[in-house]
């Protein structure tokens, strides 16, 4: 009799293709997940993740399910996995959940940071964890402009030419724009993500808070339904998948927002839609 297992894993994305598997020998983390998990189970294990990330970007609470008749301890899974995986690639638990869990179809949201180091000199020490400019920014008027993404719309300007959803329609539940230290984090919150819609909105955002784009730009760029006015699409590395929401009754655990460099911050100016 099989079991479904979930896991909730924390992955640096600087050296990989991306979360998903891909023809070719290219590295990804799906791949590492699954030879990890197959050991263990001693059996070939197929995961499905909560959301597919890009070449570099990271997740501090990726999560994933597999089906296995293999009988192991959750503590197993966790230190089993680990032991075989590189060392940026974590799982940090492991959940019994019900047959009707889907890591993906299942979830009720998912969230991102997105990290900007902005200071006159690029910090060598996170290169590949942040995104860097140069430029000093406003992150008032980048709040302001944010405000427009709030609610259900059609996402067109703010995805990738060669995004193969469906639907650009999305709802964004929750935009926080906050400064902390050097750093400015675009904290986001929504149903489910467009190909580089994220990474499309700190573009505009940064043009924003630099001073080179009027705030209401961000909602002109919106109601065009057209991605060839947004301007350019800002870098993978300051990109962090750091949350997904399921009912309570699975189970899954309640973790510290990342990632972990960050301090803490109290959300008490998290905008959210109607």
């Amino acid at each position: 009799m099989s079991s479904k297992i979930a896991l909730v894993v924390e992955y640096k994305g600087s050296r990989y293709k991306g979360w998903q598997s891909q023809k070719g020998r290219v590295e990804t983390v799906q791949d590492f997940l699954e030879k990890a998990l197959s050991k263990i189970a001693n059996h070939q294990v197929s995961v499905i993740c909560a959301g597919r990330t890009d070449s570099g970007v990271h997740a501090c609470y990726q999560v994933i399910h597999f089906e296995t008749e293999s009988i192991r301890e959750n503590k197993a899974w966790v230190s089993g996995a680990n032991s075989n995986l590189p060392d940026d690639i974590s799982v940090v638990s492991a959940v019994n959940v019900a047959d009707s869990f889907h890591a993906r179809f299942g979830a009720l949201s998912r969230r991102y940071r997105y990290v900007i180091y902005s200071k006159q000199y690029r910090s060598a020490i996170m290169a590949k964890e942040v995104t860097w400019t140069y430029k000093a920014l406003n992150a008032s008027l980048m709040r302001e402009a944010a405000e427009c993404f709030l609610g259900t719309h059609d996402f067109t300007s703010y995805r990738a030419v060669g995004c193969q959803a469906h639907s650009p329609v999305r709802t964004v539940m929750n935009f926080e724009v906050y400064e902390t230290d050097s750093y400015i984090v675009l904290d986001v919150r929504a149903n489910a993500f467009l190909h580089h819609m994220i990474r499309n909105f700190a573009g505009v955002l940064i043009a924003i808070g630099a001073g080179e784009k009027p705030v209401g730009w961000a909602k002109e760029v919106l109601h065009a339904k057209d991605r060839t006015v947004a301007g350019v699409t800002a870098p993978p590395y300051g990109l962090y998948f750091v949350h997904a929401e399921y009912p309570v009754e699975y189970g899954l655990p309640s973790l510290p927002l990342g990632p972990h460099f960050l301090p803490n911050h109290k959300e008490k100016n998290y905008v959210t839609s109607s």
